[in-house]
Order: C-alpha cells, then structure tokens, then sequence
C-alpha cells in the first residue's frame, strides 16, 4: 500500500491549486512572474535568476523565496527541512540534525546545485555539493531557490539549480533581539544579535547575529550492530554583515559567517567490547568584500573578493577533509530603455586537502547576458565560456521567453545547457581518474503562471537530460581494487510542479504538487531516494491574538539503492505551528512536528526523530 500513501494528499492539493482558476478576476496588476514558498509583495526582488537585483514581475524564472518568518516558524530544524517544504525539493538524511544530508532540486544530484552564502559559493571538492548540515539555519534570513539549469550565470555546478542564502541586513535605527527555545530531545537553543544603521542617512548599516544550539538526539540506527547511544549534536555559528554608502554612487558590503558543528554518528565498524563515541565534526567559514557602484542612471558595476573554507573531520576513526574556494567577480550591468545587458569575468579557484590529495585548480571565464521587459514579453539570454585549468575550456547557454497572454496571467518557455567539473577527490583520489569529464546537462521547460494580489498559480514542466554522468564501477582504471570513478552513466529527470495560494476569507492557503521520473537512462531505474510524488499542503490563519497554521507534506515510494532493490515507503507528516506575541515586545512560537509520530525513513537504516515539540520566546523591542 505504500505506492497509494500519497493520493490523498495530492488530491487534497490539487484542490487547493484549482481555487485561484474558480475566484480569478479580470484585475490588471503585475504578473508574478515566480512561485513563492510564501506570497511575498509584487515588489520583492531577487537577484539570484541573473546575478542581478530584479523585482519578480522582470523574471521569467522558476523561483521560490522563503522569508525569515518562514524560517522561524520552521522551528528547531535543519536548513534541509526548510528547503523540503518548497516546491521542487526533496531531501535524504543519515540521521538527524548534523549528519550527511542531501538536497535533489526537480530530482537532481545533490552535486547538481550552486549553492551561495551571501554571495559566497560554497562547496566540497570531495563529497561534491554543499554539505548542507554545516549551514546554520538559525543565521540564515532569506533564502531564494531556483530551479532549472544556470550554468551559462553561475558556470560549474548549477545543472540542477541554485540556492542562494541570505544573512540579515541592517536598516534603521539599532535592533537587538534574544531569543532561547527547548525542545524535544533535550533540544535548547540560545541566539541573540542586532542591526541597524548609522551614520548620515543610514550611510553604515551592520548586522551582528550568534547562536548557540544543543541537542541530545537520539539513536541514528535502527538496525544492525551499532552504538545504541544517543545522536545529538551541539552547533555554534556566528555571522557579521556590515555596508558603508560612501555616497550616492558607491557603496561597500563586508560579510563573515563561521559555524561549528559537532554530532553524533554510528560507525559500521562499531565494536561492543570497546564502545565509542563516534563524532562529526563540521567546520564552514565564508567570507566576502564586495563594491558596488552606480557610474550612471543606467551604467553599474560591481567587484567582489569572496573565500570559503569547509572542514569535514571524524573521530575516533581517522578521517579529514578540507576544500577551500576563492572567488573573484567583475559584473557590468547597463540598462537601455526596455534592454538590459551584463558581462562579468570571474575566476573561481579550488583547492582540496584529503591525505593524500594535496590540488588545486582554477577556472577562468567570461559570461554575456542580454534581457528585455516590455511588459507583455519577457525575453533573456545568457551565454558563458569557462576555461578550466585541468581539463580545457566548456560552453554554455541559456534561452527563456515569457509572454502575458491576459491580464495576471504569463506562459514561459525556456532551454538551457550546464556542465559540472569533476570534483579534485573524483579526479586524484585513489577512485579517481585524471582524464574524467564534466557531466553536462541540457534542459527544456514550459510553464504558465498567474498572481493576483495574495492568490498565485503555476504549472511547470520540465526535462533536463544529463551525460557523462560519474558513477562508481568495476576496478581497473584507477589505483584501487575496489572501483573507480568512470563517466558511464546518463540520467534524465523530467516532471511537472504545480504550486498555488490563495487567500480566502482570512485563511491563506498554499500547497505544491511534484509529479516527476528522475530515472537512470542505461538501466531504466528509478533513482535512488527520490520519489515519482511528493506534496506539501498548508494554511495559516490568525485566531485571536495568534496565528495559527497546519502543514502536511507527504512522498510516494523511493528505493535506497540504485538497483531499486530496498523500497523505502510512503509517508505523510501532519505539523502544526502557532506564534502570539505574549506581551509588547516578546514573542512566543510553538511547533510541533509529525504529529501523528509517523515511522519513516529517508535512508535505509537510518531513523528519523518521530513526533517533536518545540518552544521559543523571542525579544525584539519593537
């Protein structure tokens, strides 16, 4: 039965997403142009589509916003648990909070996803991917999702998407905030921070923030010989982002993050007799310095210097890592009437440390970009040449057209190439293979959207097909007896999302539907952990002085292995969440999530927390 454990729910979303066709008005407004996980303003602007700030109703992209009201109502969770709830998403994790998680945008690699810290790249150039446990949910504000290939912007790893992540920005006058929480399973949380600006018309803006998690956790294996002790983990991140507006037409942006998590796992080679206290011991640091400035009305640059370093350690068995990436970032941006033209030169550099792996490498490359906005049609085209230091030059590029056939209402259509760079573990390991080569992608997608006020719809259709993809097969081509890393396979991932809110009678609705086959071309299996179904279905209302909400999210069948051989099953998880402010200046959130404590998996073997309560207060003098 578990294939049918989502029909439901689909149902019961597919209902949600037809109110907006039934109530719509012949209203002129702007098009919204992008599925939001929250209704935000028409005037929002997200620069993640072009590397560009834009307003939305400029965007022909598949993009979702998540705001800091969101990621506080998410409660004490892991930034991957956000990230589940939007369209498009899911995610696997060996365990809880603070172990190996993986994050498939429309049903691509984890690998497959550029993934930014305040527009500072972070990766691992052994793992490949952002290692998304080390990124600290309680620093992070705003988070901007697109989905659908960005390599001809962003070059090596956007086949999939991107991910940017946002930290506070200060604006007025100063303020601080506290906030403690306790949870489920010994879970307590401490943060505190400030912003705000200063100086001759806000001419210094700052942002400060720490935070301060611990968790006892609880036992990450359910099967098998293993330590039978609890899994927690304790997390410590701070972050400081500071602007200075020289004058009119200059302005300076510094931005720090550094986290440090320290969790629990269970190693396969776990002995009674001598029991140990396996431990993952993360470290991110990001950093960057950026200027900015408006040499004319329609003429602007900006120079940016960013670095980040991530650290993946375990003991008491032996094993470390280190990847280190440096970027540097020229971007012109000239606007002509209704035409709009960038050019960027950037260099990204790699360097890996994993005894006995001692590399680096550079990529070199250049990047045009042209977009028109008429107000009916939307056209942008981008295209980027990368010259890597190890494996020669590669090109990519982007074509996306959109059209406001009625009033609220817009059709995209769009295609698009992308490529990966084998990671430096994949290439000098002793799995690896020096002559590997980039994985490659190349997508097509239609989609028809319609926003009004609070209420949006949108129905997405994709196919991105992907070749020269590196797996791990028979030995003989590298130093190991075990296997090596060859570029064997092909995959496609192809799907249809469909996502809506609307507002009725003071209750907002949202929900999105994910129909997809991310399959494996050679053998025809289904890829592993990823599911052909899976919804999200919520809604928020305010009842007296509180606002209250429920959410379900819910997945068909997966296999954990690529074989399809373990079928992991279906699963529904009903949440609920409600916040008040408790007097003028306090605020009280409660959440619950998995109410009913369903028993699911996300990886064979591994458990998942169950049924959990968290509680928090927050002082924010208003």
């Amino acid at each position: 039965m578990a294939p049918l454990c989502l029909r439901p729910c689909a149902l019961a979303v597919l209902s949600v997403l037809a109110v907006p066709l039934a109530h719509a008005q012949d209203v002129q407004a702007p098009v919204l142009l992008a599925q939001n996980a929250r209704m935000p303003s028409l005037h929002d602007t997200v620069v993640t589509a072009t590397r560009t700030e834009q307003p939305l109703s400029d965007l022909v992209a598949d993009v979702s916003i998540v705001d800091r009201e969101t990621i506080e109502a998410s409660g004490a969770t892991g930034l991957a648990d956000v990230l589940a709830r939007i369209p498009g998403i899911e995610i696997t994790r060996n365990g809880g909070v603070g172990n190996a998680s993986s994050v498939f945008l429309r049903g691509a690699e984890s690998r497959f996803t550029a993934v930014y810290i305040d527009g500072v790249r972070i990766d691992s150039q052994s793992t490949g991917g952002a290692q998304w446990e080390q990124i600290p949910l309680s620093q992070i504000d705003r988070i901007e999702v697109l989905r659908g290939p960005a390599a001809a912007v962003y070059g090596s790893d956007a086949i999939g998407g991107v991910v940017q992540l946002f930290t506070r920005k200060g604006e007025g006058p100063a303020r601080p905030y506290v906030g403690v929480g306790v949870g489920s399973q010994g879970t307590r949380k401490i943060e505190a921070g400030v912003s705000g600006a200063a100086g001759l018309g806000g001419a210094f803006d700052y942002s400060l923030g720490l935070a301060r998690e611990i968790s006892d956790g609880f036992d990450v294996k359910t099967s098998g010989v293993h330590n039978p002790d609890r899994d927690g983990y304790r997390s410590t991140s701070g972050n400081a982002r500071l602007g200075l507006r020289i004058n009119a037409q200059h302005r300076l942006d510094a931005t720090l993050l550094a986290s440090r998590m320290n969790s629990g796992y269970d190693n396969f080679s776990y002995n009674a007799a001598q029991p140990a206290d396996d431990r993952n011991l993360n470290r991110l640091r990001t950093a960057g310095l950026t200027w900015t400035a408006q040499w004319s009305d329609a003429y602007s640059t900006r120079v940016s210097v960013t670095d980040s370093a991530n650290r993946y350690e375990t003991t008491p068995s032996p094993y470390l890592t280190e990847t280190r990436l440096r970027g540097y970032l020229w971007q012109n941006d000239f606007r002509w009437g209704v035409h709009r033209f960038s050019a960027a030169l950037e260099r990204r550099e790699d360097d890996l440390q994993n005894n006995p792996i001692d590399r680096g490498r550079s990529q070199d490359a250049l990047a045009l970009g042209y977009g028109l906005n008429t107000g009916r049609h939307t056209v942008q085209v981008n295209v980027r040449h990368d010259s890597d230091s190890e494996f020669g030059g590669k090109d990519t590029g982007s074509a996306s057209y959109g059209y406001a056939f009625a009033p609220n209402w817009r059709a995209t259509a769009s295609v698009g190439t992308a490529f990966r760079a084998p990671t430096l573990y994949h290439r000098f390991s002793e799995y690896g293979v020096a002559t590997l080569q980039p994985e490659t992608s190349h997508n097509a997608e239609l989609g028809v959207r319609y926003a009004q006020e609070r209420s949006s719809f949108s129905v997405v259709a994709y196919r991105n097909r992907v070749s020269n993809l590196i797996s791990f097969v028979g030995a003989g081509t590298c130093a190991s007896s075990f296997g090596c890393y060859a570029n064997t396979a092909r995959a496609k991932y192809e799907g249809v999302t469909l996502a809506g809110s609307y507002h009725l009678s003071g209750v907002q609705l949202h929900g999105s539907l994910d129909l997809q086959n991310p399959r494996d071309l050679d053998t025809g299996k289904q890829l592993a952990r990823r599911a052909k179904r899976h919804a999200t279905l919520g809604a928020d209302t305010r009842i007296a002085n509180w606002t209250v909400g429920a959410e379900v999210q819910a997945s068909g069948r997966r296999f954990d292995t690529v074989a399809n051989t373990n079928v992991l099953g279906g699963y529904a998880l009903f949440n609920l969440y409600a916040s008040t402010r408790i007097a003028r200046d306090y605020t009280l959130l409660a959440r619950v999530d998995n109410l009913a404590d369903k028993d699911y998996q996300l990886a064979r073997g591994y458990a998942t927390p169950g049924r959990t309560l968290y509680v928090g207060v927050k002082w924010a003098p208003l």
